[in-house]
């Protein structure tokens, strides 16, 4: 075994970028300390985000899908919900998930700790154990895994349990009859989706002109014209001026040139503009690591912070806030401490909205590519051609490739429709393999499936679609 490989790593923050990489620098030789407070490894990501949230959507899906299945001559009628089951099947989930976190832990040999890491110099922290008492940890690296939370806007706080952030929405405690969602983003679009399924007569506002800001607009289309059906109000270059509580919730007054009703009373409020890194790690000042204007801790492409011995991965080094960057940056931190040859440099880190369509994107958007002066070319498939979305009654779905107009390199690819998450990754290994638009037509898809829209995309790019009529370039 080289030096390089028995050194002492400590880990702070166990969601999906410090187990991942705690995991890895067991794996290969180093001893390792993990330090959460949570009683297992997972994060915000499996306890409070990512898997609750998609376990939730899950069965708002269903509900879905069930009334949906009156169009086909299939009755079910309206769905009985009993919150504390649906609660116990979120919480079981994410128990499961967990629980194993803490048994692969145990299997590496790898050191757990519940408690808070303060630094005491670039070398050691001192660890306040959620038991009592503290411990001083000394290291020959460290990475910072500390995520993220829930941002708050000032003038939108206020003290009272009818006021939710992402959080808390997720806790389920009850369905209230009434919720507004403040900000159109992917978490406020999700979560409103459940509690919508659930019964609330959901309403969101949105500072910007369309929901999901940044994301291709044409993509955002489809899941607008569902959310109109879904959602009691869609308020868009609105904003919320004011919160009070009062005896019968939370009233609420907006402003905007097209608002028509200044103030209302909500039961709950769900108030979701962003997420804040969590870069305030006490003692970090007698470190040599930089934090940037927004908070968050600057790196290298070796994720190594100003401070040799310090790296830094995940919601805390920057956009996008993402699990699975998080992961691979928590992989690429670890090789690079044993001394591999590694850099976090991606081609395309895929987004995905899980909404219903669920909206997914990867590499460069045309939104960008317009925003940067960009020449590109753009191929589109729109699923009411394609035979599976019609056999599953979705069609309002599209797939488009952005691609570059001079090597038909395939730059970006988007897509709208039900199981866009699931068909985005052939988007993104297209893209790191540098895979030109005529691989992809080329590429033998399965029929009939929804995945063939992306090789259907590339010949309607070629103007050789047997499904749409295109005239040939």
């Amino acid at each position: 075994m080289t030096e390089a490989l028995q050194q002492n790593i400590a880990v702070v923050g166990g969601g999906p970028g410090g187990y991942a990489a705690a995991f890895l620098a067991a794996d290969l030789g180093m001893k390792v300390t993990l330090i959460d407070r949570e009683q297992n490894p997972g994060g915000v990501c499996l306890y409070r985000g990512c898997i609750p949230s998609k376990a939730l959507l899950h069965v708002a899906k269903l509900i879905g899908e069930s009334r949906h299945a009156n169009n086909w001559g299939i009755e079910f009628g309206d769905p009985r919900i009993d919150v504390a089951r649906l609660r116990s099947f979120k919480e079981g989930v994410v128990n499961k998930l967990t629980g194993g976190l803490g048994q692969i832990a145990k299997a590496r040999k790898v050191q757990y700790i519940r408690g808070d890491a303060s630094f005491e110099n670039s070398n050691t922290v001192r660890i306040a154990k959620n038991a009592g008492g503290e411990d001083s940890l000394t290291f020959d690296r460290i990475i910072l895994a500390t995520g993220s939370r829930p941002a708050v806007v000032p003038s939108l706080k206020l003290d009272s349990q009818r006021m939710l952030d992402s959080t808390s929405a997720l806790d389920l405690k009850d369905v209230p009859d009434t919720l507004l969602v403040i900000g159109g983003g992917y978490i406020g679009l999700e979560l409103g989706t459940v509690y919508a399924a659930l019964g609330s007569k959901v309403s969101v506002v949105e500072m910007t002109g369309g929901l999901l800001p940044g994301a291709d607009r044409d993509l955002v289309l489809p899941l607008y014209k569902q959310l109109e059906k879904v959602f009691d109000a869609i308020l868009l270059n609105t904003t919320v001026t004011a919160v009070k509580e009062e005896a019968s919730g939370i009233r609420v007054c907006f402003d905007g040139k097209d608002v028509k009703e200044r103030e209302k009373v909500f039961d709950k409020v769900l108030v979701s503009v962003g997420r804040k890194p969590n870069s305030e790690i006490p003692g970090l000042d007698r470190t040599q690591v930089r934090v940037g204007e927004r908070g968050f801790i600057q790196v290298n492409k070796h994720l190594q912070t100003d401070d040799p011995a310090i790296y830094a991965i995940g919601d805390v080094v920057g956009e996008p806030m993402l699990a699975h960057k998080a992961s691979h940056e928590g992989r690429t931190a670890a090789e690079h401490i044993a001394g591999h040859k590694v850099a976090f440099e991606p081609n395309a880190i895929p987004a995905v909205v899980f909404t219903d369509p669920e909206i997914a994107w990867t590499g460069l958007t045309e939104t960008q590519a317009e925003k940067d002066g960009r020449e590109i070319k753009v191929a589109k498939f729109p699923w009411a051609a394609s035979g599976r979305a019609m056999t599953v009654d979705r069609t309002e779905g599209l797939t488009k490739l952005i691609l570059d107009p001079g090597t038909e390199r395939v730059l970006g690819v988007g897509i709208v429709g039900a199981g866009a998450g699931e068909l985005i990754a052939e988007g993104t290994l297209a893209i790191e393999m540098a895979a030109l638009a005529k691989d992809i037509a080329l590429t033998i898809h399965p029929h009939p499936t929804l995945s063939e829209t992306v090789m259907q995309s590339a010949e309607v790019f070629f103007g050789t679609s047997t499904d749409l009529y295109r005239p040939r370039r």
